[in-house]
Order: C-alpha cells, then sequence, then structure tokens
C-alpha cells in the first residue's frame, strides 16, 4: 500500500526501492475494510469493479456482533447515517426520547445500511437521488489481503518501484546520529537510501531491532494475545457485512469473500487452551476448512515512536490493535497519508516528526478506547474472561464517554478521530448501556410530532431496502471475479 501510493503521489521524482521476499509469511487477516479505504482506492484512481474482480472482494456495510451484550445478543454496527437531522438536536435524541418511553423501535430501523444487511441487500449509493436514504448508503469492502498485495505490487512496479526480492541481514546505520544509511542483503548487495519506511511486520527490523524505539504494551486494557485463522468454503448466507461472535474467552471473525469465508478467533491464552481455541474456531465454520488453522501471536499496544529518527513504521510494525473493529488497514492507510503530510526534506525536521507522532498517537489511543468499549459494556455472567473485562479499569478518556452517555446520551467526536458519534451510538446501545435520560431539548416538540417524524424515516428507509437488490445479485452483475 505504501509504494503504491507513493508511486502515485511523488510521480517519479524520488527513487523508491520495495524490499521483500516471498519465504517471509504474511499475518494476512486484514481482510475487512471500513469505508475510508475507497479513498486510498480513489487516490490511486484504481476502478472499483476491476478491484473487487481482482481480489475476490465482496461489499460491506457494516459489522455485526453476536453475544458481545449477553449471550444471544446481537447488533450491528452499520456505516453511515441514522434518520435525519432537521430539529435542534441531533437525530438519535428525538428517538432515544420516545425509545426510553417505550414508544419507540430499536435503533436499527433508522438506519439504511442496517436494515440492507438485515435483509442481505446491497447497492452503491445513488448519487441521482440526493433526498433519498438511497443516496446514504456507506459502504467499505471484505478482499483477500494477499491478492489486494499483489495488485498493488504490479500497480507501484507499473510506476517505477524498484522491488527487490531477499531478504535483509544488516542494518547501517550512521555512528554520528543514529540514523540509517542502508540494508544488506543476505547475497550481498546493499540498497542506500534517505527515508525508510518499516513494514517489517510485528518484529520491527528497522523500528525496534535497529533503533530501539520501545514500545506500549496495552494488553491490560486488551488481553487477547492470540489468533487462529482458517479459511472455509462457502456454506452461509453471502452477507454484506462482517460478523464478529463472542465466545467463552475471545471472539470469532467470519468475512465472505467471492471464493471464501475468511474466519479466525482471536483469544486470551489466560483463560482458554490453543486446543480448545482451535476447537471453537472449527466448530463455528460455513464450510469445510481449506487450510490448516494457523497461530498467531501478538501484544496489544503501540511504538513509542512510529516515526523515530529516518524511520516511519507502517502497519504491524507500528503497533497492533486486534481486527474487531477492522481498523487495521485503515491504520496503514491513515499513516501513508500522514507521511504525505509531513514528508522530510533532507532536514528531519524535529517539529515536524514531534508532530507526526503526536498525531499518529492520538489517533491509536482513540480506536484503543473504541475497542476497549466493546470489552467494557459486556454483561455476560458465564465465564471469568468476561467479568475480568467488566470490571477491569478503563482509560479516563473512556470513562468520561461512558459518563456522558449515560447521563443524557450525549456523545462528542474529539478532533479528527476516527469513529463518529453514530458510531459510539451504536455500541453503546448495542451492548445494553441505557441513559438516564435524553436531551431537554429534544422536548421542544410534541410527542405526536416527533413520532410522527420517527414513522415517516422509518417507513421511507423500509421502502429503499425493499427495492434494493440482493448483495450476489449486485455482484454477480457488475464484478463478478473468475472461479479460483
Amino acid at each position: 500500500m505504501t509504494a503504491a501510493s507513493l508511486s502515485k503521489i511523488l510521480r517519479d521524482r524520488y527513487r523508491i526501492v520495495l524490499v521483500e521476499s516471498e519465504d517471509i509469511g504474511t499475518v494476512g487477516v486484514g481482510e475487512a475494510t471500513i469505508p475510508m479505504i475507497r479513498l486510498y482506492n480513489q487516490v490511486l484512481e484504481l476502478d472499483e469493479d476491476t478491484f473487487i474482480r481482482e481480489t475476490q472482494a465482496t461489499f460491506k456495510l457494516g459489522i455485526e456482533f453476536v453475544n458481545w451484550g449477553q449471550l444471544g445478543q446481537r447488533y450491528i454496527h452499520g456505516f453511515g447515517t441514522f434518520g435525519q437531522d432537521v430539529w435542534t438536536v441531533d437525530f438519535h435524541h428525538y428517538w432515544l426520547r420516545m425509545w426510553l418511553a417505550g414508544k419507540a423501535p430499536d435503533l436499527e430501523r433508522y438506519s439504511i445500511n442496517r436494515m440492507a444487511c438485515r435483509s442481505g441487500k446491497f447497492m452503491r449509493a445513488a448519487s441521482d437521488m440526493p433526498n433519498s436514504p438511497l443516496s446514504q448508503i456507506v459502504h467499505a469492502f471484505h478482499f483477500d489481503a494477499g491478492l489486494y498485495a499483489k495488485f498493488l505490487r504490479r500497480y507501484a512496479e507499473a510506476r517505477g518501484v524498484k522491488r527487490i526480492e531477499g531478504k535483509i541481514s544488516q542494518v547501517l546505520k550512521r555512528d554520528s546520529d543514529g540514523f540509517i544509511t542502508g540494508v544488506r542483503m543476505e547475497d550481498g548487495r546493499t540498497e542506500l537510501g534517505d527515508l525508510f519506511i518499516d513494514c517489517s511486520g510485528f518484529r520491527g527490523l528497522l523500528i525496534e531491532q535497529a533503533l530501539n524505539t520501545g514500545y506500549d504494551d496495552w494488553t491490560h486494557w486488551l488481553p487477547c494475545d492470540r489468533a487462529m485463522a482458517v479459511p472455509c468454503s462457502h456454506g452461509g448466507a453471502f452477507t454484506p457485512y462482517t460478523r464478529s461472535t463472542a465466545h467463552r474467552a475471545g471472539w470469532q471473525w467470519r468475512i465472505p469473500l467471492q471464493h471464501r469465508i475468511g474466519n479466525g478467533h482471536v483469544y486470551c491464552s489466560q483463560f482458554v487452551s490453543d486446543d480448545e481455541a482451535v476447537a471453537t474456531l472449527l466448530g463455528n465454520l460455513d464450510g469445510t476448512p481449506s487450510a490448516e488453522p494457523r497461530p498467531l501471536r501478538f501484544v496489544t499496544g503501540k511504538r513509542r515512536k512510529i516515526w523515530n529518527r529516518n524511520v516511519i513504521a507502517v502497519g504491524l510494525s507500528s503497533g497492533f490493535l486486534e481486527p474487531l473493529e477492522s481498523t487495521s488497514i485503515h491504520l496503514i492507510q491513515s499513516a501513508i497519508a500522514k507521511i504525505v503530510t509531513f514528508f522530510p526534506d533532507e532536514g528531519f525536521s524535529q517539529p515536524d516528526i514531534d508532530e507526526f507522532n503526536a498525531q499518529m498517537d492520538f489517533e491509536f489511543t482513540r480506536i484503543r478506547d473504541f475497542i476497549i468499549l466493546h470489552y467494557k459494556l459486556n454483561q455476560r455472567v458465564d465465564s471469568p474472561f468476561w467479568t475480568a473485562c467488566r470490571e477491569m479499569e478503563v482509560p479516563e478518556s473512556l470513562n468520561k464517554r461512558i459518563a456522558l452517555y449515560k447521563s443524557h446520551g450525549r456523545i462528542f467526536r474529539e478532533a479528527n478521530e476516527l469513529f463518529s458519534e453514530v458510531g459510539w451510538l451504536q455500541v453503546m446501545h448495542g451492548q445494553g448501556l441505557t441513559p438516564a435520560s435524553h436531551h431537554p431539548l429534544a422536548s421542544l416538540y410534541s410527542e405526536e410530532e416527533v413520532l410522527d417524524f420517527l414513522g415517516n424515516v422509518e417507513n421511507t428507509i423500509s421502502k429503499c431496502v425493499d427495492v434494493m437488490p440482493r448483495h450476489e445479485d449486485y455482484i454477480a452483475k457488475h464484478c463478478a471475479a473468475p472461479k479460483m
């Protein structure tokens, strides 16, 4: 992703060398995305249908969470907006007023993305219908990360990126200031450079092994430390959403692609064994597994400096937040965008580097809090793991958000953090956090006016979903991939 985007943006003005080895495996679990990936593809001027065919992709309207509140409960965190803002306060306050009074249905009835998920429907937003909920559909993708990487490699090489196959045996540093000057390959070749992007995964070959940058461990808030991943054949619904199902000591992802379903079980090794985790994973597949389960070990957290000297860590070398809300690929995209914003000259200005790190710290910590929220708000009493998560102390920044919502349903987005008020609303409500009251100004209108307003929104969305095609039919018509 980094090589492809820089080859497009830098327009042959800089020499870009991509060093990688086919012998080094990739984690390959980042197959679900959020809508920002569309901006990345647009910057590269990728045709969306071609991209979908090349990566065996499907469309994604949100994430379904199963058993995260109580056993048997489920809700969807859908992309996009809710309802229609026409009066004094945000839409959800009018809904909350009626819902607390027992006079309104659940929140999802006012989201076209969520109602389309429930019906297995999909279409791209209808830009020619600006006053219709059909223009508010927001989508992302499920795709094969390996195929996407190969697709972007071809893209980068076609725009002048030099790719070197091989493993790095030595990192060369300047004695005077510790800046990296080059890397030596196992076959003796040496590649020199000015700016180095470390995409070496958990090992952090440059950012950590060479520069000893340090790592902030967040496992006291996000205790899952292992995963088992396995693909399987199609056997269930061709859903336009990711599914996350909470198990006894972790959770399982289900990501439907055109040629297979990606599955994985993220779990805490203190509460469940590897064998039990594998058994849980294999016992909850839609189809026949097409490979042996692959183990992964990780420590949730982030590098203390994502940019250190002349090295910038991108991807897993910068940190790891479990893929619960599909943010891993977004954090790659965000780092690339900030590299462009703070692109250095030969002087490597420290104030620029400090601001880059401050912005990445902000993004990581706000996403961290959002993921912790899912664990903290569970109401399960069936296992010690979920009890420990519910009773754990959480960051004060998260405590404040929870308290603010519990009072009058208020939610505020801070600066340019990733998740909007609507995202926080869906998780807090979906997992059973109920405010004591609604915003007082939601009572400026009569109950009859508010109920009529809510009813019109609900009925309009229902009619729109009725005319949408089924997800698999839309793909078959516009962007079906060749059979593999």
